[in-house]
């Protein structure tokens, strides 16, 4: 049974986590994202029958995969029964490969890891465009809708897009932080992995920190000014549209 949580909204399955709604979160004008029409998660390649059901109950109309082709090739979304249709939209995490270098050859720390992260962050804006021009574009598609975003986690590349689609929406900056790094308390995905790491070296592999999403919206202001004309310029969408279809008085 779907069992939904204060702000940041949780929906509760048995096989994903890191499931919200945005819906929910006040804007810098006092109106008010609107519930049950934009989720995001970690991936749903465990997704049990109950959690189907849930995802039917929410009516989830649209998946938009931000996997690379060989994560989203490796673990394949779990959703026999449900009519979602699902839309790839590959970013390549090619930070991994990276990371997996530094730590074969022994040159992994805590700073190393720590900058590679915001690197990769840097990189959405400009690299991660084409996938989040058709995030964007399904976002913009009220018969796409209710929608759910995801990558592996649901940290780096879906936690820059739920980050950008706030921003737009008008929900204050500190907010829109609070939710990108709330996916410390409810991603389960990590436990378990890297044993071989120190502590600080592993978590800043597996943490999502205001100063990797910080280089990210560093790096859009540098090219295009503020998150409106981002949105117009990189990825096509008109940010008035968004507002009017997403906010409730």
């Amino acid at each position: 049974m779907k069992s939904v949580l204060p702000l940041p909204r949780i929906v509760s399955l048995e096989g994903c986590s890191n499931f919200r709604d945005l819906g929910g979160y006040r804007t810098v004008d006092g109106r008010r994202v609107r519930h049950g029409l934009v989720f995001r998660s970690a991936h749903l390649g465990g997704l049990t029958a109950a959690d189907r059901r849930t995802l039917a109950g929410l009516g989830v109309r649209t998946i938009v995969d931000l996997r690379g082709i060989a994560e989203a090739a490796e673990t394949p979304h779990a959703i026999d029964g449900l009519s979602a249709s699902v839309l790839a939209a590959a970013i390549e995490p090619r930070v991994g490969e990276r990371i997996r270098a530094a730590l074969d050859e022994g040159r992994a720390t805590p700073e190393l890891i720590a900058g590679l992260m915001a690197d990769h962050y840097r990189d959405y804006p400009q690299r991660g465009s084409p996938a989040y021009r058709t995030l964007f574009a399904a976002l913009s598609d009220g018969v796409r809708r209710p929608l759910v975003f995801h990558c592996t986690a649901g940290k780096d590349r879906t936690g820059f897009a739920a980050a950008l689609l706030l921003s737009v929406l008008g929900v204050p900056w500190e907010t829109v932080v609070e939710d990108y790094l709330h996916t410390n308390v409810v991603w389960t995905g990590h436990v378990g992995r890297y044993p071989e790491l120190d502590a600080l070296t592993r978590a800043a592999m597996i943490e999502a920190r205001a100063d990797y999403l910080d280089a990210a919206f560093a790096a859009l202001r540098t090219d295009h000014g503020d998150v409106d004309t981002f949105l117009k310029a990189a990825l096509g969408v008109e940010a008035a549209r968004l507002r009017a279809d997403l906010l409730e008085d």
